[in-house]
């Protein structure tokens, strides 16, 4: 869509230079969290100055300004709302054209107080990093979400109620229920971009990744299943050139037959439980359309590692691999649990690749390694 005249342009985030020159390149989108800012500030300019806004602009958590179209900004009896619609751009979205909806109202005290309205899940199962009984809104698009209604009226008390009409039918096609999410979707997103799941196009920007490690003759590739895991990775083995790290995203099969092909000798894998546990069981695309998380696996490591048959049925049961972290680090067992599922995922790695392989889980930052297969990695 083109902005009018005197409006910025809607910008779509900059693609990685292969992908741009690529004939047939996917196109890139917004999450849900970064549409409902928008809407939470297009709602909170409205409430503020009584002045309806039809373009918008956000913050990213890298730092970029993105514009979007406002598809609705009115005055309510609650305050003022506001409609961004979601595109996810060529990913298979099910929230893909959303209508992400603020309400925006003046309140008591100060700061930005964000509610689930409509369309937008509870969480009624611990396991996810969200408390039980709060509306499925995850820490970054929270954050987001203040950062832009804050921008409007500084520390003010205003309420922010995020809704999706048609929220809880689009949950049916998801994997909410299953993981305890009641009653609509989740407001999601850790860049604010949607990149598009293409097996062909991000496959062959992995392929690229490790080509140009080789050719730069490094002995060791790391893959990362994304930006937090590759930042962990980095002060994990400084020594390492930058060319070594490779965002491995759900395609870890590929990375390490293209690395065995190319000469690399030697290959580490930085992840967080969840990716873990699916390469454990020797899933090798871990994307979640394709695969689930075997929590079983988990109960039986949580047996191997001394953990009592209470403890292991629980782990059993867990709503998520995050659940069952969670059971493990409040039974002091993250650790020597953590090890047996490193040495699992390291037996798999190396049968897959034919090269020798490392481990090591990081927690849900990113940046603490919690059990690895090489001692002298954990801090």
């Amino acid at each position: 869509m083109t902005a009018p005249a005197n409006e910025p342009e809607l910008r779509e985030p900059d693609l990685p230079r292969t992908a741009r020159v690529r004939p047939h390149a996917l196109r890139t989108g917004w999450t849900t969290g970064t549409c409902a800012s928008a809407a939470a500030k297009a709602a909170a300019q409205l409430l503020h100055d009584g002045q309806p806004r039809s373009w918008v602009e956000v913050g990213l958590p890298s730092g970029r300004r993105i514009t979007f179209e406002v598809a609705r900004c009115e005055p309510v009896a609650a305050g003022a709302e506001a409609v961004v619609v979601k595109d996810a751009g060529d990913d298979p979205d099910v929230t893909h054209g959303a209508h992400l909806t603020a309400t925006v109202s003046w309140r008591p005290g100060t700061g930005v107080e964000l509610a689930g309205g409509e369309g937008v899940g509870t969480v009624t199962r611990p396991g996810l990093g969200l408390a039980v009984g709060g509306p499925a809104i995850n820490p970054v698009p929270h954050a987001m979400i203040t950062q832009a209604v804050t921008e409007v009226v500084g520390d003010r008390g205003v309420r922010v109620l995020i809704s999706v009409p048609d929220g809880e039918r689009m949950a049916r096609r998801t994997t909410n229920r299953r993981l305890g999410i009641l009653g609509g979707i989740s407001i999601l997103g850790t860049t604010g971009i949607v990149r598009p799941f293409s097996t062909a196009a991000w496959r062959a920007s992995v392929v690229q990744a490790i080509q140009v490690a080789a050719a730069q003759g490094v002995p060791t590739i790391v893959l990362c299943t994304g930006g937090r895991t590759e930042r962990g990775a980095m002060a994990l083995l400084p020594e390492l050139p930058e060319a070594c790290f490779v965002e491995v995203g759900d395609f870890t099969g590929a990375a390490l037959s293209t690395a065995a092909a190319h000469g690399i000798a030697h290959v580490v894998f930085v992840g967080m439980i969840g990716k873990l546990t699916k390469l454990a069981a020797g899933i090798l695309m871990t994307h979640y359309t394709r695969s689930t998380v075997d929590v079983g696996l988990l109960g039986r490591l949580t047996r191997g590692a001394g953990g009592s048959a209470e403890l292991a049925a629980e782990v059993d049961q867990a709503n998520t691999a995050r659940h069952a972290y969670e059971l493990w680090e409040a039974a002091s067992l993250l650790r020597p649990a953590g090890e047996l599922l490193c040495q699992r995922v390291r037996d798999v790695l190396v049968r897959a690749g034919g090269l020798p392989a490392d481990v090591a889980m990081v927690d849900f930052t990113g940046r603490t390694v919690v059990a690895a297969t090489s001692p002298g990695w954990l801090t």
